[in-house]
């Protein structure tokens, strides 16, 4: 058998190991089951890729998404290594041909999704594998203390009873003692053997910025740095609008959300990959499995809901271990919008009571029975039925999942799309002509942004509540409307489906659960509270507050942080200086603060104090245009 060190040199053409790697892959090799908690960067593939190499057989991979499936699985193939992802969209002929491929065709990888396990076909074909090794990538997944949780995870367990005696390593890049412990009882690992690398990343400045125009901002960080960047973004509107509006100003960019089409996500991928755009604005939706090393800034415009979600999105720059930036704009407002966004929207016991119970009513369910039916869901019908907040509605839904009291599952790529593909222009000229289409047209017009732009998800129920027809009568008219080939059109009358997992007992069934609900929303507050605090706390460095929130204590400064920074600045700042250079600027023109900030290297807190001084002592005033001018030429 070939050592580690050989089969990494073989496939990966390196010499040696990034730290706790080869102590992880002999763990491994030992037959332990193993628990691997490497920050963003620290190598986890190889974790399991090499001794998956080492022994015979084949080794299975769980991971949360197709695209991450996808490109390990090519990666794989560039080495000469045959690996297959079972992805949707799969006939039952060829799900069946690639898992007897997996039996008796030297494969050496398999990467599946949670609910592959799920089928009967699969679980037959695993018991007939030498499977040498499971591996549960992002294992953060399976626990509902961590960020990021998936009811689907849960369902990994099952590998557990089809191959008792082999090995499993859980991988994950952040994780705290909590969520630790709970992947541990989760995944039923026996004695593990724990390995968790430092989440010290020396190169890495995190650098939190209150601002309140932070566009201006957000152009002033990537002129200055012109490497390779990432801006998150709360939603598809704002990824749209910026990277639109960064090209406007000669940044090249482009965005990548949830709506896009899998070809598109590619092809925008690729473009900012291959340094073809500088930007990538993006919501979360692009996140795990990005492996460019040399991303030198990820800016974070909107405070994220918690330091897990933070620390791994940050972490996407500087793998290349050369000096990079993490960024967090923030600005007076921020805290009451994360607290909307993620805690008053989590739903009490009471509001899950009611959601079930009108659920149940809604499909005409009887008390005692339900259990195992599954039904089509048209979810904003039923919160417009019963007036419910969509929002609210949508997390009880996903608690009454996360406990297995039924199944949410949702199919948002099978919503009611409309594309407009012509002009404006054509549509009035067209309605002109077709005034009976008029109303419903218009109204979608007005109520969504974007559609001439890209295929955009819509509401038929509610447009045609908006108009005063049903949503048969909406959909007919906007078909008649697409043979004109205006637009396209894709009808489908539900987006989601609801399994019930027990017999409707109201609230009984609720009271079973709530205990565990109280405890999930408890995490969930002092998760975005701990990002509060991280934003708010300008006097500890900012890499030592990740690290302590992540149990390491004994820990030094990094002094590149934003605080370090300042405290720096502060020590050696001479307000005479700075004073002068402001004078010198002065001398050739008029400016206002932000071009005063933009001129000098110090901080924004340090120079405006230095213009307050200058305006006290009259060596300076402000004009009618709001900028700063000289009173009398002085040294002084």
């Amino acid at each position: 058998m070939p050592t580690p060190v050989q089969i990494l040199e073989q496939y990966w053409n390196y010499t040696s190991f990034k730290p706790l790697q080869e102590e992880i892959i002999q763990s491994v090799l030992d037959n332990n089951d193993t628990f691997a908690l490497l920050p963003t960067g620290g190598g986890k593939s190889i974790c399991f890729q090499v001794p998956a190499m080492a022994l015979e057989g084949i080794c299975i991979v769980i991971s949360p998404l197709v695209s991450l499936m996808q490109d390990q699985v090519q990666n794989l193939k560039r080495k000469g290594i045959k690996a297959m992802a079972l992805t949707s969209g799969l006939s039952y002929s060829e799900l069946d041909t690639l898992l007897d491929n997996c039996i008796y065709g030297n494969y050496k990888f398999l990467y599946l999704s949670p609910e592959r396990l799920q089928q009967d076909l699969v679980k037959e074909r695993i018991k007939l594998m030498n499977v040498n090794l499971i591996a549960v990538d992002e294992a953060h997944c399976i626990s509902q203390w961590g960020n990021d949780f998936r009811p689907s995870y849960k369902k990994i367990k099952v590998l557990r009873i089809l191959k008792p005696t082999t090995p499993l390593i859980a991988l994950t890049a952040s994780a705290t003692k909590i969520v630790i412990d709970d992947i541990v009882a989760q995944l039923d690992l026996f004695q593990p053997k724990i390995f968790q690398k430092s989440f010290m990343r020396e190169n890495l400045g995190y650098m939190v910025y209150n601002t309140v125009d932070k566009f201006y901002k957000i152009r002033q960080i990537l002129t200055k740095q012109t490497g390779s960047s990432i801006i998150y973004v709360r939603n598809r509107k704002a990824a749209i609008e910026i990277s639109r509006t960064l090209s406007n100003y000669g940044i090249s960019s482009t965005y990548y959300h949830g709506g896009i089409s899998p070809e598109e996500k590619q092809s925008r991928f690729e473009q900012w990959f291959n340094d073809k755009v500088q930007v990538m604005v993006a919501t979360n939706a692009f996140g795990m499995g990005i492996d460019k090393p040399d991303v030198r800034t990820v800016i974070h415009i909107n405070l994220p809901e918690s330091i897990e979600s933070y620390f791994q999105e940050a972490g996407r720059a500087g793998r290349d271990g050369k000096r990079a930036y993490a960024i967090l704009l923030k600005n007076d407002g921020d805290i009451v919008t994360v607290k909307n966004q993620f805690i008053k929207v989590l739903p009490q016991i009471d509001f899950i009571k009611t959601v079930y119970k009108k659920l149940c009513n809604y499909f005409q369910i009887s008390y005692g029975e339900g259990d195992q039916t599954t039904h089509n869901f048209d979810y904003n019908h039923f919160c417009r039925t019963y007036n419910l907040n969509t929002i609210v509605t949508y997390n009880a839904l996903k608690a009454l999942d996360q406990n297995s009291v039924l199944i949410f599952t949702q199919r948002y790529i099978k919503r009611s799309t409309i594309h407009i593909t012509a002009n404006s222009n054509a549509i009035i000229i067209y309605l002109e002509q077709y005034p009976q289409y008029a109303l419903v047209t218009k109204a979608i017009l007005r109520t969504y942004t974007g559609i001439f732009d890209e295929e955009t998800a819509i509401d038929l129920n509610y447009i045609a509540q908006k108009v005063g027809t049903t949503p048969q009568e909406a959909a007919k008219i906007l078909k008649e409307v697409e043979k004109s080939g205006l637009l396209l059109f894709n009808h489908i009358q539900s987006d989601a489906e609801i399994t019930f997992l027990v017999p409707r007992e109201d609230d009984r069934t609720v009271n079973m659960i709530q205990e565990h609900i109280k405890k999930y929303n408890s995490t969930k507050i002092k998760q975005v509270e701990a990002m509060i605090t991280f934003t708010q706390n300008d006097l500890m460095c900012k890499s030592r507050q990740l690290l302590s929130y992540f149990g390491e204590h004994d820990t030094k400064d990094c002094g590149i942080c934003s605080v370090c920074y300042a405290n720096k600045k502060e020590k050696t700042v001479n307000l005479s200086e700075i004073k002068q250079k402001i004078i010198t600027l002065l001398t050739q023109q008029n400016l206002s603060s932000r071009q005063l900030i933009e001129e000098l290297t110090y901080s924004k807190e340090i120079i405006l104090d230095t213009l307050q001084l200058m305006l006290e002592q009259n060596i300076i005033s402000v004009n009618m245009n709001n900028q700063y001018q000289l009173i009398l030429n002085t040294n002084q």
